[in-house]
């Protein structure tokens, strides 16, 4: 499982084209899908670890000699991180639109 933050500023080669900003100001998702993109991403790159952590339990407990203990155990604390760093965000996500929405207008 890997968490990857891209850069705050792109080069210009790959920034997107007035016409995408307009498209992504109007709602439509642009290249990458912006922030929904990544938390996406983000998401089922956890998951995968997950899964992949369940797996190796699995094996271990058939007693497959091709997976080791220490392998699945790093497996299985990769997942546990990935699903914390994820709670993490979604509780801040929360707390932002908590906040927003108790501003007075």
């Amino acid at each position: 499982m890997d968490f990857k933050l891209s850069p705050v500023t792109m080069p210009t080669a790959v920034r997107p084209s007035t016409s995408a900003r307009a498209a992504a100001a109007s709602g439509v998702e642009g290249v990458g899908g912006g922030f929904a993109g990544a938390l996406k991403g983000a998401l089922g790159s956890v998951s995968a670890a997950q899964n992949e952590a369940t797996r190796l339990q699995q094996e271990v407990q058939m007693e497959n000699p091709k997976v080791s203990l220490e392998e699945t155990m790093v497996a299985i604390q990769k997942a546990q991180i990935g699903f914390q760093a994820s709670l993490h965000v979604r509780n801040r996500m929360v707390q932002a639109y908590t906040d927003i929405m108790n501003m007075q207008v």
